[in-house]
């Protein structure tokens, strides 16, 4: 589906989510096991592969660069590696449409390559800040070209060698972490960075999975490159920012009771769980596993009143993506919730500050943008027109607020939900959702 197409959902007041489901596979993960498998020697077997937009991205520029991937077909792709030295390079611009953990990722991954080559992606993509990574890689050696406000395409020339780094990252993002570490595989000695407060760590995770060596000393990831990859097998845990509408519109709509199945509980991902619990949620964790070095486990949830909170600034980070579902969370609360330390998020595919609060807004609700966050005032959502301004997020948040207002809400722009969560609206109208679109 071409996010050009204009897609608007529709959805009727009210209803509860019951039944069992297992959401799509983690984004973050899919983008990994994907240059993971195709930088490992030997075959890698994926099952649960997110068939999103944005992982098929990562999974499409691989191929232009002659690694042999087969799927996905039902989440399965078998990717033939090509070992750390095997990557060719590309005839044309890599196009990652609005996949920005690709572009960032990949600009890593390709500063050492010894080829050149261009990362693009659509209009959204080529807004985002580029400079958090071009900049400490051009400490490492690198040499990429960007616009003259710092933004994509981007452009990889090829350089003698990558000096390792030792970096102390100015902003915590996974992003940045992931991408010089990337890069530190094919550099000289030593790379590190240590980050000021806890992000994501499927990529460290998922390097030792893959067999290379990373140590983990408090903030500071440190690898030395020169090392390699051997395959194996994955099964992608169901994706926490993806289960986040389906954990707010449980705990919203009076009389549901969901069951969330092989869900990754990633510890630097669970803060939507701790938040919601905090606000009054009833969330059980069952069935704790182990899947390739992620933690899973089933969740379990009912309906309950929530309560106002001030959301704790340590939980931001491992909630960064969640914040637009846990807006409406708020919205539907009683008494006032006041969030701060979010500042990341007016960088994101919109500025999810400013767009969530002029939702609310439209929809009744009392909330007031700070430079850092929100103060909403818990209330009766009405129905209305809201527009996601094309971010997936926010699109399935204002779904997911329909549980509890009292009038028809409809969301326009909705086309790039397939970039995260393909199947959303059968998969939420399965589940008690009164949408269609």
């Amino acid at each position: 589906m071409n996010s050009s197409n204009s897609i608007d959902f529709h959805v009727k007041p009210g209803g509860r989510l019951q039944g069992r489901l297992r959401v799509p596979g983690d984004k973050s993960i899919s983008h990994r096991s994907i240059m993971f498998g195709a930088l490992a020697e030997g075959v890698t077997h994926i099952t649960g592969f997110l068939e999103g937009d944005d992982a098929l991205a990562t999974l499409n520029a691989f191929r232009q660069m002659g690694v042999r991937i087969e799927g996905p077909e039902g989440g399965r792709v078998t990717i033939q590696g090509v070992g750390m030295q095997g990557l060719k390079a590309p005839k044309e611009p890599l196009d990652v449409g609005n996949s920005g953990t690709s572009m960032r990722l990949l600009c890593g991954l390709l500063a050492g390559q010894g080829f050149e080559v261009t990362l693009t992606g659509d209009s959204s993509l080529s807004g985002r800040p580029m400079r958090r990574v071009t900049a400490p890689l051009a400490k490492m050696g690198a040499n990429i070209e960007t616009t003259a406000a710092g933004t994509a395409p981007l452009v990889i020339h090829p350089v003698d060698h990558l000096q390792g780094i030792d970096y102390q990252m100015p902003v915590a993002s996974a992003q940045v972490k992931s991408c010089l570490l990337l890069a530190g595989l094919y550099a000289q000695g030593q790379t590190s960075t240590t980050e000021p407060a806890p992000t994501r760590d499927h990529t460290e995770r998922m390097m030792r999975g893959f067999g290379y060596e990373i140590q983990r000393e408090g903030a500071t990831a440190t690898l030395t490159g020169g090392g390699r990859f051997v395959a194996c097998d994955l099964d992608i845990p169901g994706d926490i920012s993806s289960s986040a509408f389906f954990l707010v519109g449980a705990a919203i709509a009076e009389g549901s009771d969901l069951l969330l199945e092989h869900v990754g509980i990633n510890p630097t991902r669970i803060g939507v769980i701790n938040i919601l619990r905090e606000m009054g949620a009833d969330i059980e964790v069952l069935n704790q596993r182990d899947a390739g070095g992620e933690p899973v486990a089933d969740l379990h949830l009912r309906s309950s009143q929530l309560k106002g909170i001030k959301i704790p600034e340590d939980q931001v980070p491992l909630a960064i993506d969640e914040f637009p579902a846990l807006f409406i969370a708020a919205a539907c609360a009683k008494g006032e919730t006041i969030l701060t330390g979010a500042e990341e998020l007016r960088v994101k595919e919109s500025d999810r500050i400013q767009v969530m609060a002029d939702g609310l807004v439209a929809l009744g609700i009392d909330a007031r943008p700070t430079p850092d966050g929100m103060i909403i005032q818990g209330g009766q959502l009405k129905g209305g027109t809201v527009d996601s301004h094309g971010d997936h997020r926010i699109a399935m948040s204002f779904a997911i607020a329909a549980l509890r207002a009292s009038g028809e809400i409809t969301i326009t722009d909705c086309a790039n939900v397939n970039t995260s969560f393909p199947g959303f609206v059968s998969l939420a109208a399965g589940a008690g959702l009164k949408i269609t679109s």
